[in-house]
């Protein structure tokens, strides 16, 4: 299937661009905007001759101005699957040529072809998305964002008011929801956007506008040379792409949300704030999810409605978005919980076992010592400081800055896990009076296990944010240390166990 009336283009293509390649062994893409051929090591991406509501294609120059805006904004982080712009033209022979002298007939986007196995989505679907990968992912998300110009002279708010008025629009049009439900989930969106439009604003002011990727879904990530990729960007809507970076992230962490995912989301987001300080707009994160989750229910419903034999796989799929975008929309009691523990004791896998179950989503902020150690003396975390960068002014520095952090982002109404040792009475009660401070419930957990099984784990860690050695889990032992009076909870087993106790300690508490 093909744009109407370009079915010659299309056939043009399968034969020109792809010489030396079976025909057999060609496949097609096609969605309600493009068409795909993908053969030998080449992709050749047609726009459809549309002309919709949000997208017009109906001319050969609109179509090519688009494969150019499209190549333009993809190389921004894709640069090595978008090799470029073929035009198509009619000569005086009256044959279709590529790149040729005569009338522009069509366009098309020529990209390098990759493995359909590295998409982060098919990855996600087989278990394959490790917590390396998505630290890397968060961190080439991060670095794109933190490169992008600013965009001045639109409110944050009204940006967020046009999306709503969209959704609104579109869900008009489906038949998959209850009126009076839509009509229900329209108000507590827009009743939402009010409480947060001043921050929105501010956002907008201090230049957190960019132009964003826009579509960042699983679906628009892949592996090439082995490092997360960031391909097909929102390129035919300017506005609808020119958004808050935290818009843009939300996305991601919604499509991981959706999934089932929370863990994977609550790193990336972890991981995402640990390379640009976006801790102010932690508070809208519910929302922008939310509001990505309702884009979603409105854009399947649609397809749904149209008829086919997956229409009711895609009203369920409708649902799934609808309701998940009404929870992500209900209040979650935000505490300030802190892992403490020593070196070996599991402190911080528990704590990213639990986080995206503190606070709303996509869960907590974990403020750890050991990265904050590292970003105190401006190194990557897997990088290992010498001894002098653990003296005790030092480490008093370090649980200061993990102290007033944890207590900035509890007053944000978010949840905070703190991870370090707090061996020290003093650290301890510091950091309850800090979410105190804050108004937040507060629930200290001291991890215990075993002096040889503290040994085993410290020298098994590689690349690790800790540089605790051996010598170090021995030194700790043998000092002399208050009684703890935090919730003690054994950590010999298996992180899935010991986390389960975790999260029933802190809702006993």
């Amino acid at each position: 299937m093909g744009g109407e009336g370009q079915g010659e283009t299309i056939d043009f293509v399968r034969q020109a661009a792809f010489e030396g390649v079976d025909p057999a062994a060609l496949d097609e893409v096609t969605t309600h905007i493009s068409v795909v051929q993908i053969g030998g090591d080449r992709a050749f991406k047609l726009k459809r001759a549309v002309k919709l509501g949000y997208v017009d294609f109906a001319t050969p120059e609109r179509r090519v101005a688009a494969c150019q805006r499209e190549v333009e904004l993809n190389r921004r982080t894709a640069p090595m699957l978008y090799k470029g712009v073929r035009r198509i033209v009619r000569g005086s022979d009256g044959c279709l040529a590529l790149d040729g002298e005569g009338t522009l007939v069509d366009a098309v986007v020529e990209m390098a072809r990759f493995d359909g196995d590295g998409l982060f989505d098919q990855m996600a679907i087989d278990g394959r998305l490790t917590a390396p990968l998505m630290t890397r992912l968060a961190r080439h998300v991060a670095g794109f964002h933190a490169g992008l110009p600013a965009e001045r002279g639109t409110g944050g708010a009204a940006v967020m008011a046009g999306v709503l008025d969209i959704n609104e629009r579109a869900l008009a049009t489906t038949t998959v929801f209850p009126t009076d439900e839509v009509a229900a989930f329209n108000r507590r969106f827009r009743a939402t956007l009010s409480v947060h439009a001043a921050l929105l604003d501010r956002r907008g002011e201090t230049g957190k506008i960019r132009r964003c990727h826009g579509d960042l879904h699983l679906h628009n990530i892949c592996l090439v040379g082995g490092e997360p990729t960031l391909f097909d960007c929102l390129e035919f809507d300017e506005a609808m792409a020119t958004t808050d970076i935290l818009y843009d992230l939300a996305f991601l962490l919604m499509d991981l949300w959706h999934r089932g995912l929370e863990e994977a989301a609550n790193l990336v987001l972890n991981r995402y704030l640990d390379e640009i300080d976006e801790t102010e707009g932690l508070p809208l994160l519910p929302f922008l999810m939310a509001v990505r989750a309702a884009v979603r229910a409105h854009v399947t419903a649609t397809q749904a409605v149209e008829g086919g034999t997956g229409a009711a796989r895609l009203a369920d799929e409708a649902r799934a978005y609808f309701d998940l975008a009404r929870e992500l929309l209900e209040p979650r009691a935000p505490r300030v919980v802190a892992v403490g523990g020593l070196s070996g004791s599991g402190k911080s896998t528990v704590a990213a076992a639990i986080a995206p179950e503190i606070g709303p989503p996509p869960g907590a902020r974990i403020v750890s010592s050991d990265r904050l150690r590292k970003r105190l003396f401006a190194v990557p975390v897997e990088t290992r400081l010498p001894a002098e960068c653990y003296t005790a002014d030092v480490s008093d520095r370090v649980y200061d800055a993990m102290i007033e952090t944890a207590e900035r982002i509890a007053r944000l109404r978010h949840g905070v896990v703190a991870d370090g040792v707090f061996d020290r009475p003093s650290e301890r009660a510091r950091i309850a009076a800090a979410a105190e401070a804050a108004g937040l419930s507060f629930t200290g957990l001291w991890l215990e296990a075993p002096t040889d099984r503290l040994l085993e784990r410290v020298a098994r860690r590689t690349a690790d944010p800790s540089d605790a050695t051996t010598d170090v889990v021995r030194e700790q032992v043998a000092r002399d240390r208050d009684p703890v009076e935090w919730e003690v909870l054994p950590s010999e087993a298996s992180i899935e166990i010991v986390a389960d106790r975790a999260r029933q300690l802190i809702v006993r508490r």
